[in-house]
């Protein structure tokens, strides 16, 4: 495991995205390039999963020129927190960053995310989220999106204003050591600070999406959302953090 200062997995979960996937990871790199980072150990770590269009015959062909490419396969279809974990399990690196796999996020964001991460680290930062101030969304997707940041963030304590965001940054062991379960993406900043974290939030940039369709609705988010609200405000209520007095 890599544990270098200059060191990053970016991981990207994605299900039938096969246009977004190449001139995404052109983006990751060149957001790199271009702060002229020479010793930086970079890898992109694509999930595919189990895609029923070209996306995986895509991610085989760009295996063959994109150096710093990865890919892990899915079976089947498990869902985007699956995809993550898949990922973050395969990094080489101890620093992970994710964004969504649609394009909506910009890449040239991460280097400024993982800044913030590594300045923050000896203070016990340990996630960096952004927040997407200026929502490229329909406005139905906006207002919910709005209303379930405030009941979640209202209920959970977790005082972040944009949870929902795919652009994180945080340490891979951390995510390794969380409770596991479909849809955990969602409330990442409410487990990390659970395990005792400090999260940061970043304003980001957003996009609207060019490519493909997208394949969450107001309406699928909703119902598996309430419940998994439930089931998180279970495991906050349950944490303990002993506060250590002597070790030897």
């Amino acid at each position: 495991m890599n544990s270098q200062r200059g060191a990053l997995s970016v991981v990207i979960p994605v299900y039938n995205e096969a246009d977004n996937i190449e001139p995404l990871l052109i983006e990751v790199e060149n957001a790199f390039r271009s702060r002229e980072r020479t010793e930086f150990a970079l890898e992109v770590v694509y999930v595919d999963d189990g895609s029923t269009d070209e996306t995986r015959d895509r991610l085989a062909e760009l295996r063959s020129r994109y150096d710093r490419l990865r890919v892990v396969r899915h079976r089947r279809n498990y869902g985007q927190s699956a995809a993550i974990l898949s990922g973050v399990r395969a990094a080489r690196h101890s620093v992970i960053a994710t964004l969504d796999g649609d394009g909506q996020n910009d890449p040239a964001d991460i280097p400024r995310l993982l800044e913030d991460y590594l300045r923050g680290f000896a203070g016990g930062t340990r996630l960096v989220t952004g927040h997407r101030v200026q929502r490229r969304d329909t406005w139905l997707r906006r207002m919910s999106s709005r209303i379930a940041n405030g009941v979640r963030s209202r209920l959970l304590h977790d005082d972040t204003p944009d949870t929902g965001c795919g652009l994180k940054v945080f340490a891979r062991e951390d995510f390794l050591a969380l409770p596991f379960f479909d849809h955990m993406h969602r409330f990442l900043p409410a487990l990390i600070a659970r395990h005792g974290g400090r999260i940061v939030s970043v304003p980001v940039n957003h996009r609207p999406r060019t490519r493909g369709k997208s394949k969450y609705g107001v309406t699928n988010r909703l119902w598996v959302g309430i419940t998994d609200l439930l089931g998180v405000m279970w495991l906050r209520r349950r944490a303990v953090q002993p506060e250590i007095v002597h070790a030897e």
